[in-house]
């Protein structure tokens, strides 16, 4: 079973709506993609701040399960948002070749190219997200297939 992600910007005090919902994408500035997971956060997180794995892990646990839907919803690091907003063209190119080289990533078979624009699509929405004064959230659902 895989899972559906969406990342989003929204008000800190919106958690518990981004966990109820069921497309958040439709109702919050963001976007979608399939298995990205905790551990991918983390190894991002690592890459753009330096952290130990464990140490960077403890910042991602859930601040909401949804009981009904089984979604569960992280917060990005504010250090990590603030970083990803920071970004541009060739810094995205190379964290992209250093996050498919990590086993993470590189067990599932994700593309450097497919990372970059991830990159940049998080990149564009750490902008907006500080620009609004919001904060990036993370809403992760297992795929019912």
């Amino acid at each position: 079973m895989g899972i559906v992600t969406h990342v989003i910007a929204a008000e800190e005090d919106e958690i518990e709506a981004i966990g109820e919902s069921l497309h958040p994408v439709d109702e919050w500035s963001g976007f979608e993609l399939r298995d990205l997971d905790t551990a991918k956060i983390t190894m991002l997180h690592c890459l753009l701040t330096g952290d130990l794995f464990d140490d960077a892990l403890a910042h991602y646990e859930p601040v909401y399960v949804s009981d009904a839907e089984g979604a569960v919803v992280l917060r990005l690091a504010d250090e990590v948002m603030a970083r990803l907003a920071e970004l541009d063209e060739e810094p995205i190119e190379q964290i992209a070749v250093e996050l498919a080289a990590t086993e993470e990533f590189e067990s599932e078979a994700w593309e450097e190219g497919v990372l970059a624009a991830l990159l940049a699509e998080l990149a564009d929405l750490a902008r907006l997200a500080e620009s609004q004064g919001q904060a990036l959230f993370v809403w992760i659902h297992p795929l019912r297939i």
